[in-house]
């Protein structure tokens, strides 16, 4: 967090974080504990959309974790997903065709769209992602994001959120 421009605090509650200046673009490997892992990565790609710069995430542990691309490209975003390795070294996805490195071109300014969950992880990405979205953004599927974040609209709207099921 520190490395893109931001900043975080634990807290006995959970971590609060906050910019401390612009966000600047990063290179990020996923890995298995104690790397940057792979839960983590589609959230912040939608962090490294508005980061200044180039942003190379490389996903080295599931093959097909960039599901959800198209949808922030939709929202104004600025993400190519290529099957080469963009990563320090080769990773076992290395010449298998997966689409398991992405290059993200920030920050750009995005726009609310009508959003469909695929998943849990792509769920709460598309939820981040209308957050930080100018204008409306419609999610369906919401049930997927409940699975993994009990009341999550009740809290971010204590957060400041302008969020409502509807």
């Amino acid at each position: 967090m520190r490395r893109v421009g931001g900043e975080y605090e634990i807290v006995p509650d959970g971590i609060v974080f906050w910019g401390k200046g612009p966000l600047c673009g990063m290179e990020i490997e996923t890995d298995t504990h104690p790397g940057f892992m792979t839960d983590w990565q589609q959230p912040f790609v939608v962090v490294l959309t508005q980061a200044k710069g180039v942003s190379i995430i490389h996903e080295t542990v599931f093959e097909d974790r960039f599901g959800y691309v198209d949808d922030l490209n939709a929202m104004g975003a600025n993400i190519k997903i290529f099957s080469k390795c963009l990563g320090e070294s080769p990773c076992r996805f290395n010449g298998m065709g997966f689409r398991h490195s992405a290059v993200i071109y920030g920050p750009t300014k995005l726009t609310g769209v009508p959003l469909a969950v695929r998943d849990l992880r792509s769920g709460i990405t598309h939820l981040i992602a209308a957050l930080t979205a100018d204008n409306q953004s419609v999610i369906d599927g919401i049930e997927e994001i409940d699975r993994g974040y009990e009341n999550i609209d009740e809290r971010l709207r204590i957060l400041g959120a302008d969020i409502k099921r509807v």
